[in-house]
């Protein structure tokens, strides 16, 4: 198999994720400076990461996250590709920073592109109802885009309301499926093309990554959204917060999402200020501006 060299990924970056071109050139100058630490970086080894710590020790903690989380994603996708099946960037250092809140979207605009896509899938194009389950599938259980395009026929139950995932890592975890999910799966297994391993079948094998990702940017469009503000992960993290505002717990959010550390989990407390603002307010006796009574003085004996 040929190696997906730093081009592929940058093109990939492009397609998928919609990079400017300032991003991908700096994706490409921190990639070609681990090159220089290690040569052939498709193939390195957790001992050949683990010195990049000392080797750029001069870098700011800012740069020298960025360049870890450039190689972190080289990575990710060399496995999503099939060319690894294991991850050896979890040896690279880990500066302390703060970490970006995610792009979200509202619960309105969710609703503009479901309402959208069950209009179009009561057309009974086939290409429609595809839509309509991928969307629910996004939204209604936080699937990362890999693990939806390559699920396969026989981890989705006739019956029961949970998926067999293998994510990152080849980590299997079970995700549950919303009623509307399951629904919208149903309609797609109706009219999907017979034969094939795949859910989503396209030229023998399964619908791309870049596909998914420029179908939801046109159902964006068509719904009024602005088309750059929506992908795959968008929609993830908008499973993740909208369940949050709900009551979820941060460790039944960690097992949805398949994150092995909960500290990743832990970004979604950040954009929910707006409740626990709103909880203060309602439960602490000062929240709404009423004075706490006070104890009576005590009598002289």
């Amino acid at each position: 198999m040929k190696t997906p060299g730093i081009d592929d990924f940058l093109q990939m970056l492009a397609a998928e994720r919609g990079a400017a071109a300032n991003t991908l050139a700096a994706y490409r100058r921190d990639l070609e400076a681990a090159e220089q630490e290690v040569p052939i970086l498709a193939d390195a080894q957790p001992s050949d990461l683990s010195g990049l710590g000392k080797a750029w020790a001069e870098l700011a903690p800012s740069s020298l996250a960025r360049r870890c989380s450039a190689i972190r994603q080289y990575f990710g996708f060399l496995i999503d590709e099939g060319y690894r099946d294991d991850d050896p960037s979890d040896a690279l250092p880990r500066p302390r920073i703060r970490r970006p809140l995610p792009r979200l979207l509202s619960k309105e605009q969710v609703l503009a592109m479901l309402t959208l896509a069950e209009e179009e899938a009561a057309t009974g194009q086939p290409h429609a109802i595809r839509m309509l389950a991928l969307l629910e599938m996004l939204y209604g259980s936080g699937l990362r885009a890999t693990e939806l395009v390559s699920l396969t026929m026989d981890t989705v139950p006739r019956d029961a309301p949970l998926l067999t995932i293998v994510g990152k890592g080849g980590q299997q975890r079970m995700v549950p499926m919303s009623s509307r999910a399951r629904a919208a799966m149903s309609r797609w297994l109706e009219v999907r093309p017979k034969g094939g391993r795949y859910v989503f079948p396209s030229r023998g094998k399964h619908i791309s990554r870049i596909r998914l990702f420029q179908m939801l940017r046109e159902l964006a469009g068509r719904a009024g959204l602005a088309p750059e503000s929506v992908s795959p992960h968008v929609l993830r993290h908008a499973f993740a917060t909208h369940l949050l505002e709900g009551g979820a717990d941060l460790r039944v959010l960690q097992t949805l999402l398949g994150h092995a550390d909960i500290a990743t989990t832990q970004i979604y407390t950040h954009v929910d200020s707006a409740r626990l603002v709103e909880l203060v307010n309602a439960r602490h006796p000062l929240g709404r501006g009423a004075p706490i009574p006070l104890a009576p003085p005590a009598k002289d004996d």
